[in-house]
């Protein structure tokens, strides 16, 4: 498969992983990259940070009321976030036996991860430099045991991993806030921050075919990106300012895919053209070539838990005939 492609950022709303795994198949195999759907509605342990703390090693975490935290052991719902993941495995094996192609995995990234668990008593994991470390590494070794898991499941698959990373930019300008409420964390230095990212896109380089990082926050930090090589970014195109669309011209000029949330998630009541016009418009404005629109991948500006599952079909529909749209656009 060639040109711009299409995909979903992650998250879908319902309860039920058969369903949930077997519509993204029919949707997107042949079509566009399909994904491991994830499905925060089921509770603690589906969430984005209980599902992170289901791939963790060697790092016990429960949920208390103030969020999950590291602790002396693992509490029920960390064991519940395990069986989820189980089930959804199962679900991928039987409904991609004997595929070829490529599948992306969703992982919560390091830094939204340090910045939303806390420390056992007191603040977020972020503030403390060495259980940071120890956070990174865990993640790191889990997240390469998940692929490898996967891959032994569904043999023919070429794995996508992306580090879900909605938390970074308020790492790196200390927008969060402290255990009181009346403080904010400090900033992250750049360096720190790029350091534990590459840990992580080490662990996994030689198992997976590509690697993703995931913002959909305003201020998605581009050369970050950029000194990863590793990694493409994905972003919600309607939050880049004018002059980050620079940053993505650099990107695509270097050989990197973008991965663009283009397709509102407002509302699925609308043309391709009427989605993508704009998006075409700045990537022409920055000098970049309908040539160049093979390096597309289309997919919601963010996840679809919110929607109802009618409106969370017609958005990924949408999406793949924005794909459809753009390699029109490019012949």
């Amino acid at each position: 498969m060639s040109g711009v492609q299409a995909s979903g950022v992650g998250s879908l709303p319902g309860t039920g992983a058969r369903d949930a795994v077997r519509q993204v198949r029919d949707l997107f195999v042949g079509e566009g990259i399909p994904y491991l759907p994830e499905l925060p509605a089921r509770g603690p342990g589906a969430d984005l940070i209980g599902r992170a703390a289901s791939h963790l090693t060697e790092l016990p975490v429960d949920l208390q009321p103030s969020g999950w935290r590291l602790a002396d052991g693992s509490g029920r719902d960390a064991a519940r976030g395990r069986a989820y993941l189980r089930e959804d495995l199962d679900e991928l094996a039987e409904a991609y036996d004997g595929y070829d192609g490529p599948l992306k995995l969703q992982v919560c990234g390091p830094w939204t991860l340090a910045g939303s668990m806390w420390l056992p008593r007191g603040e977020r994991v972020v503030t403390d430099a060495g259980a940071t470390r120890d956070l990174v590494q865990s993640l790191a070794d889990g997240a390469a045991s998940h692929v490898a898991a996967v891959r032994a499941l569904v043999p023919g698959a070429q794995i996508v991993l992306q580090l879900d990373e909605p938390g970074l930019p308020a790492v790196l300008a200390g927008r969060l806030p402290t255990a009181s409420g009346f403080g904010r964390t400090r900033a992250v230095e750049v360096s720190v921050v790029r350091d534990a990212l590459t840990y992580v896109v080490n662990a996994v380089a030689g198992i997976t075919d590509s690697l993703v990082l995931h913002c959909c926050a305003p201020d998605v930090p581009l050369p970050l990106v950029r000194d990863v090589p590793e990694l493409e970014p994905a972003v919600d195109v309607s939050l880049l300012r004018a002059g980050q669309w620079d940053g993505i011209a650099e990107l695509v000029e270097s050989g990197r895919r973008i991965w663009a949330g283009v397709i509102p998630t407002d509302s699925a009541a609308r043309h391709p053209r009427e989605a993508l016009g704009p998006f075409v418009e700045m990537w022409r404005r920055v000098g970049l070539g309908n040539e160049l629109l093979g390096q597309v991948v289309v997919t919601p500006a963010c996840g679809l838990a919110g929607r109802s599952p009618a409106q969370a079909l017609a958005i990924q529909r949408l999406t793949l005939q924005g794909a459809q749209f753009l390699n029109d656009e490019s012949a």
